[in-house]
């Protein structure tokens, strides 16, 4: 029997009902086994999904690490709990990322050898397999040493999850050549040339991200975050503006007409619900943290990455990555 996937029910803009709804849809659309997490009174209807009940909510604005040391019957806490006590395959929240990720760190605990875990974004690459950027938002400030580990680890997974047998390896930077860029990223930039088992490309260029040349971006997380909500804007505006002109008379919207059935899936295939979340790369278990602003939509499809993550075996290809010594 199948370990379901722990979801914390408390977490993020819409919850509980878009919460509940997406566990819903993802029980009924793709056969996922899913436990709720959260407080009885405040989830309500739990659409006949299994609840783990607490008393207590780590909320958006709450200190993450002085939340999780205090509120040891969060959802959060609970939900990672699951994971860590064999009870739960993976979890996934849309709360508080800093305390989703501590609770993780803190009740999973990290693999062997990982100085700190990072967030991995899948970033569409249209025509071929998805590339990854990491850290998108763990780490503010990094040493190259840590960066070079997320290479690493980004590798793995990219090896495990999309199949590449040798992805290749991009440093985020302001120019291609090695001599640009800050300190931070001249010195991981010479760091990841020397270092064995990647391939390493060399630097790419915030204009490169979408599609990358790269298989796996490397950038500290502060960076790695301003760029990932940089794009999310833009495509956002770009398709605002292009509705607009589409709607301005009867030639444009006539146009529209003909136009969007090949615009609208490509434009799905771009919005970050239909990814859904990311993971939490580094620890001894599966965490995939989601947008605060999640809908059911995201829900649906973050569960759908979590069992995806479980089958694929990332987290054993990740501690392979960073200490191949281990034994399983």
């Amino acid at each position: 029997m199948s370990l379901p996937i722990a979801l914390d029910a408390m977490g993020g803009d819409h919850a509980p009902h878009e919460i509940v709804e997406g566990a819903r849809r993802a029980v009924d659309e793709f056969g996922l086994e899913v436990t709720l997490v959260g407080v009885p009174e405040r989830v309500g209807d739990t659409k006949g999904l299994p609840l783990v009940a607490c008393t207590e909510v780590i909320e958006m604005d709450d200190e993450p690490g002085s939340s999780v040391r205090q509120k040891k019957d969060s959802s959060l806490v609970r939900a990672a709990e699951l994971v860590r006590d064999g009870h739960a395959a993976a979890m996934v929240s849309a709360g508080n990322t800093g305390a989703t990720m501590a609770s993780a760190l803190l009740r999973m605990g990290r693999l062997p050898g990982v100085i700190r875990p990072c967030i991995a974004t899948v970033m569409p690459n249209p025509g071929r397999s998805p590339s990854i950027l990491l850290d998108s938002g763990a780490n503010s400030e990094c040493s190259p040493e840590m960066l070079v580990q997320f290479a690493h680890l980004g590798s793995a997974f990219v090896r495990t999850h999309y199949g590449v047998a040798s992805p290749s390896v991009g440093l985020l930077s302001i120019g291609e050549e090695s001599s640009k860029g800050s300190p931070l990223v001249k010195e991981t930039h010479e760091l990841l040339r020397q270092a064995p088992g990647l391939n390493f490309f060399g630097n790419v260029e915030g204009r490169d991200l979408v599609p990358a040349p790269v298989d796996v971006v490397v950038t500290d997380g502060f960076t790695g975050n301003v760029a990932l909500k940089t794009l999310e804007g833009a495509f956002r505006f770009v398709m605002n503006t292009l509705l607009e002109a589409l709607d301005d008379d009867e030639i444009s919207r006539e146009a529209g007409r003909t136009l969007m059935p090949y615009l609208i899936p490509r434009a799905e295939s771009l919005r970050p619900e239909s990814v859904g979340g990311s993971m939490l790369l580094g620890l001894k278990g599966v965490c995939i943290i989601s947008h605060g602003s999640s809908n059911a939509t995201a829900i649906m499809n973050a569960l759908r990455v979590a069992d995806t993550m479980v089958r694929s075996g990332v987290v054993e290809a990740t501690k392979f990555a960073i200490r191949p010594d281990q034994e399983g």
